[in-house]
């Protein structure tokens, strides 16, 4: 692909999310219209432009997308071949593509778990 590539297949870049079919939030429900780094910019080139994360271990960070808007794997996996292929992909497809995410799975970090920062003792 071109979005998720390198060592942790990702993680590098920014890509816009409704590549070919969108808006992105007609398929994830998002409930905020988040325009991306547009947001920081103020760029119109920047709209919907979000950092493509690291493939590695995606199977175990849900919920997706920049926003948390999609809790499962499989229902990301068919946005992302829509809105970014203007594909319907098939369940066999979605599996296949599932299987090969899971196997890039590995040991997450502990501290990475952590749902808060960890704060410096003074």
């Amino acid at each position: 692909t071109t979005c998720h590539m390198g060592p942790g297949l990702g993680g590098q870049m920014y890509q816009k999310f409704g590549l070919v079919e969108g808006p992105y939030w007609e398929y994830t429900g998002s409930e905020h219209k988040d325009e991306g780094r547009f947001d920081a910019t103020g760029n119109e080139g920047d709209k919907y432009f979000f950092k493509v994360p690291a493939l590695r271990n995606v199977h175990k960070t849900a919920p997706y997308f920049h926003d948390g808007s999609v809790a499962d794997l499989d229902e990301a996996i068919k946005i992302m071949g829509k809105t970014q292929l203007g594909k319907d992909l098939t369940d066999e497809q979605v599996a296949s593509i599932s299987t090969f995410l899971k196997s890039l799975t590995g040991k997450i970090p502990e501290h990475a778990l952590q749902s808060e920062p960890a704060t410096a003792s003074m």
